[in-house]
């Protein structure tokens, strides 16, 4: 047991790593273990596409193989431009390289069923894999140091890619004991894809993580405006919705929009301005988009930036309840027991309420932050890089 200790755990532990260590390992081998499975039967099914079997001649195998692995090397070489979105958001990238993976395992299979198209789609499930391995590898660093609890973060790092390696060769030993009974490759593909993709899952969701992205902003700032708390780190790391991924832009808040996107009335941003005179932001509501627009001026810093994004949850939960009422009262109308008409929606009302509640609460969600552990200085919230000049709204 000591020598098996010395592999798989870090010096120290229990101590020296956090709680979150023991799951995130378990799921981490676990998919390692269907990964390395599935590397069998993917690698039989490409050899034998390419032409192995039906003895092609070894000048094109090797130049088809080299073909197919430079055009993974050209998409691993392009995704790396989407840089700080792998801090920002970094589980929903490492869950979407993992079904980028499995697709990629998906379309090699498939070159099985039509080898004369084996180039085209063993160099599509390349790029798919190389993708997925270097989203891997860049969400790797930051996962480790939040299990690290000293200055131990390589031998957090070793002994985690000890583990993997571990799970990947028992599953490529059994994969291949298994193979030599010929089974159904579709059959077989759902197995382990299926076993893959839920501990990839349950991996990414037992990171806890100390900042604020998006999605966890969404979590804490919605939780302190319905009970008052802000939720624990373990808390607010499970209720992260995993599936937001970064390039999805049909979230209901819009954080450093350019001012011709927020304002297409003038109107509106007059009423509103005077407003945000003393701060380095200004938040609006777009009816016509149905979103909330936090613009951020050229003097914002990291405060004014969450300050923008807590103003425009608190915008966001007032329309919200207002829309409710309304709609209950139209409801009520409808049946016969009230006679009235919802009005419209006073946006400049509701932006001059929530400036009030913002100037009230957001020291207190700041602080209640803080003692559950939260980093607000380092908050990965990702704004757009559009900031409103003195030109801009003139213009």
């Amino acid at each position: 047991m000591s020598f098996v200790r010395s592999y798989v755990l870090p010096e120290g532990f229990p101590d020296s790593v956090t709680p979150s260590y023991v799951p995130y390992m378990t799921w981490r081998a676990l998919k390692h273990f269907f990964g390395g499975a599935m590397g069998v039967f993917t690698t039989q099914t490409l050899l034998s596409s390419v032409g192995v079997s039906r003895r092609a001649t070894p000048g094109a195998v090797a130049i088809n193989w080299i073909l197919k692995d430079g055009a993974g090397r050209v998409g691993k070489m392009l995704f790396a431009r989407q840089g700080k979105k792998f801090d920002y958001d970094l589980k929903q990238l490492r869950f979407a390289g993992d079904l980028l993976m499995e697709v990629g395992a998906a379309v090699e299979l498939a070159t099985s069923a039509v080898p004369h198209l084996f180039l085209p789609l063993a160099c599509a499930a390349n790029v798919a894999k190389n993708v997925a391995a270097v989203t891997s590898t860049s969400t790797r660093t930051p996962i480790y140091k939040a299990f690290a609890k000293g200055e131990n973060i390589g031998d957090v790092t070793a002994k985690g890619e000890c583990v993997g390696n571990i799970a990947d060769l028992l599953g490529t030993g059994l994969s291949i004991m298994i193979s030599k009974r010929n089974p159904s490759l579709v059959t077989t593909f759902a197995l382990l894809s299926c076993g893959y993709v839920l501990s990839s899952y349950q991996e990414v969701k037992s990171v806890v993580l100390h900042t604020l992205n998006r999605a966890r902003f969404t979590v804490a700032v919605d939780s302190f405006l319905k009970t008052g708390r802000v939720p624990s780190l373990q808390e607010g790391n499970m209720n992260e919705n995993i599936f937001s991924f970064p390039w999805l832009k049909d979230g209901p808040i819009v954080l450093g929009p350019s001012f011709r996107d927020a304002f297409q009335d003038p109107d509106a941003y007059l009423s509103i301005e005077p407003l945000f005179e003393k701060e380095r932001y200004i938040v609006t509501y777009n009816s016509s988009k149905g979103k909330i627009y936090a613009l951020l001026k050229d003097q914002a810093k990291s405060d004014d930036i969450l300050k923008a994004a807590f103003h425009a949850h608190m915008l966001l939960h007032f329309i919200q309840e207002s829309n409710k009422s309304h709609l209950s009262a139209r409801k009520q109308s409808e049946h016969g027991y009230l006679d009235i008409v919802s009005p419209t929606t006073d946006l400049e009302a509701h932006v001059v309420e929530s400036c009030k509640m913002v100037s009230a609460s957001y020291g207190i969600f700041k602080s209640k932050a803080a003692e559950q552990g939260w980093k607000m200085s380092e908050s990965l919230l990702n704004p757009g890089r559009a900031r409103v000049h003195a030109s801009d709204k003139l213009a």
